[in-house]
């Protein structure tokens, strides 16, 4: 198969290339400055050129706080760019995997959300990435949560960074639970799912479930720091975009389709601090 890779110089689109290029897989990936996905007819000419059998949209605005006050922006970039792709894989006949976010829920559940359950995001960013869900139904949408990885700014290295600089006691959020996902676990499970040729929505995210205090802990203890970490409430760290308290994905259709369990974040978390070592 061919591969379109969007959004290839990030975090998960780098690694989505690496997976796919050590499979010997034909993979075109293009960072932000090769297109530009929010120009309809670039868009249309560039995927009518290659004619790729699977687009994955790796691209994304991700600044969650900014997106309170860049809505359109957000909504352009995780929206309407969706829309393009969607139609331009149509005329292409392939398939497009549209990334997704748990932050399309509310976070008022009790129980793992289900890829059926009612979305409410509560934060504009969230919005955006609704909007992209709703452009590409007719496709493939895979939610997933709490990514870190080496090719990207995210909160293992922030941790690490507040470390370095001697911040004691760290405190973070113990009240905001959900599930990490180390973005070569992902990449792997978004190949199983589009070859598989599964359409609507999959939620990837790895196995085991943690409130971010609980992952900072984790991290503090594999580094060895002697810092205090504290919990604190999202009362206590006020942030312009509003968090769900809960948005654990459950991944019983990942599971079921590729009858593959999802691997664990803390297995994910040892390779990244040693990748960076």
């Amino acid at each position: 198969m061919k591969w379109l890779v969007t959004g290839a110089a990030g975090m998960v689109g780098t690694d989505l290339r690496i997976e796919l290029e050590s499979r010997g897989e034909e993979v075109v990936a293009l960072a932000k400055s090769d297109l530009d996905i929010t120009n309809r007819d670039d868009v249309v000419r560039f995927v009518d050129d290659v004619r790729p059998d699977v687009i994955v949209n790796c691209a994304a605005y991700t600044k969650v706080d900014l997106a309170e006050t860049e809505e359109s922006l957000a909504n352009a970039i995780n929206g309407s760019a969706v829309e393009f792709l969607a139609d331009a894989a149509n005329r292409a006949g392939a398939r497009l995997v549209q990334l997704s976010s748990d932050f399309v829920f509310d976070g008022t559940s009790r129980r793992p959300y289900d890829i059926n359950d009612a979305t409410a995001p509560l934060s504009a960013y969230g919005r955006s990435k609704l909007i992209g869900e709703h452009a590409a139904a007719n496709q493939t949408i895979v939610r997933t949560s709490w990514l870190f990885g080496v090719h990207g700014p995210n909160f293992v290295e922030a941790i690490r960074n507040q470390i370095r600089k001697g911040t004691n006691p760290l405190r973070v959020v113990d009240d905001q639970r959900g599930r990490p996902t180390y973005t070569p676990h992902l990449a792997r499970a978004i190949i199983r799912i589009a070859n598989l040729g599964a359409s609507g929505i999959v939620h990837y995210a790895d196995e085991g479930e943690c409130t971010w205090y609980d992952f900072a802990c984790a991290i503090n203890e594999e580094l060895g720091s002697m810092v205090n970490v504290e919990p604190v409430t999202s009362e206590q760290f006020v942030r312009p975009a509003k968090r769900p308290a809960y948005s654990v994905l459950s991944t019983e259709r990942y599971e079921r389709l590729t009858g593959v369990k999802p691997e664990w974040w803390k297995d994910g978390l040892r390779e990244y601090l040693q990748l960076r070592a």
